[in-house]
């Protein structure tokens, strides 16, 4: 008992550490368009609410003080012909893709039904050596019982012949 309950013990203060987990709470964020909605009074100070952070720019021309700035309308339009290029680009991609998909399609077509037309040859020769060795078994069973009727025949007129000489 006093194992056991050393054990217990020393495995309860071996895991206990593992869930203290410090909350930190999370860095405010002012001057920003795309923080979340003002926290109300109801919140205590042990909850931390989530903030919507701002989307990390794509080009490396941006600067930190652009990003605060309302964008002018000549770079809302080149921002649009960008975006408009990207989509372009893509839809071409796209259409070069299904176009060697297609080709790779009529293709494998081609050669399914080339060796659909083979597959129906092989079989219909099987058919024809199939046919080909029943009837050769045929002529096989057909020599047999003819010579066995020749042996017959041989055979009792010579046992015939032979009890005629003894009367």
């Amino acid at each position: 008992m006093r194992v056991v309950t050393a054990s217990m013990l020393g495995l309860y203060f071996m895991i206990a550490p593992v869930w203290a987990v410090e909350v930190l709470p999370a860095p405010a964020i002012q001057d920003r368009q795309t923080v979340a909605a003002p926290e109300t009074a109801v919140q205590t100070q042990s909850t931390v609410k989530p903030v919507i952070l701002p989307a990390v720019a794509t080009s490396a021309q941006t600067s930190p003080a652009a990003e605060n700035r309302p964008l002018t309308a000549e770079e809302i339009a080149r921002n649009k012909v960008q975006q408009e290029a990207r989509v372009k680009a893509l839809v071409k991609d796209q259409a070069t893709r299904l176009q060697q998909l297609e080709e790779a399609n009529l293709e494998a077509l081609a050669q399914n039904q080339e060796l659909q037309l083979k597959n129906d040859n092989l079989g219909v020769q099987v058919q024809v050596l199939q046919s080909e060795r029943s009837a050769q078994m045929f002529l096989y069973g057909a020599a047999t019982l003819a010579v066995g009727v020749l042996l017959g025949f041989l055979i009792a007129s010579y046992v015939y012949t032979k009890r005629r000489r003894q009367w």
